[in-house]
């Protein structure tokens, strides 16, 4: 079976490519490049960066990263978590049919919302001309041969009973991130979902959550951050690496 290095270097070369081509569209130092093909794998950060360069790595390619990503977890002896396959799951729907499905489901419900409530007007019973309101609640009485005229000076208008005050939903987080350079990110979601990625520039991701999320990026300088509806400080310099960042603040000491 060939190393993780042998994949690599064998995939780069029939693609023609440079470590340094590589090194410029992904923004991995070249020094980890030669390392990845190298096999030297205690050159590396921690498995979870390692994991973002091979998949940045692959992408430049045009290859699938599966191949590359199941050798290194052979290499290192990891085994893969039941979360990372809830994740994979959750993955955000491609660009292409993403939004036009999601149109097309909103656009069936919402037809569906007016057809039932056309139907329902069509089918509400009319009171009959003369048939006063005591009649039409006891069985026994009979509506009046001759109905009353009812004149502008003797009407009383009917108020609609106000509708009740909506009760707030539960508290909650909203985190929304946007790529103004190549990054890689990882999202955990309270104490189950995780989400990592290599965003490209232009990209959007958002998540929700009941208390908090764990951040760890690649480059701090590449993102920027809404949490609630809010733009947070910038995490550090491009190329800083953020390491469990937890947000917000304050679930931090819940969260430990």
């Amino acid at each position: 079976m060939s190393s993780l290095g042998i994949c690599l270097r064998e995939l780069r070369e029939v693609k023609g490519a440079s470590l340094d081509d590589i090194a410029r569209s992904t923004r991995i130092g070249r020094g980890y490049l030669e390392a990845l093909e190298s096999n030297s794998l205690g050159e590396l950060p921690s498995p979870v960066f390692v994991k973002g360069f091979i998949r940045a790595y692959c992408e430049f390619l045009e290859a699938s990263p599966d191949e590359a990503l199941g050798l290194y977890r052979a290499e290192t002896g990891e085994t893969v978590k039941p979360e990372r396959l809830h994740s994979v799951m959750h993955a955000p729907p491609s660009r292409g049919v993403g939004p036009l499905m999601v149109s097309l489901v909103l656009f069936i419900a919402l037809g569906a919302s007016l057809f039932a409530l056309r139907g329902g007007l069509k089918s509400s019973p009319r009171p009959a001309p003369g048939v006063s309101t005591s009649a039409r609640g006891n069985p026994e009485s009979k509506p009046s041969s001759t109905p009353t005229p009812v004149t502008p000076s003797t009407a009383v208008p009917v108020q609609a009973a106000p509708a009740p005050a909506e009760e707030p939903g539960p508290a909650g987080q909203r985190l929304l991130i946007r790529a103004v350079e190549p990054t890689w990110i990882r999202v955990q979601v309270d104490e189950g979902q995780v989400a990592e990625e290599l965003m490209q520039v232009g990209a959007v991701r958002q998540w929700t959550a009941t208390r908090r999320f764990v951040l760890t990026v690649g480059n701090a300088g590449g993102i920027e951050v809404d949490l609630n509806g809010r733009r947070i400080p910038a995490l550090g310099a491009r190329g800083a690496v953020i390491q469990r960042l937890v947000l917000p603040a304050e679930a931090q000491g819940a969260g430990s």
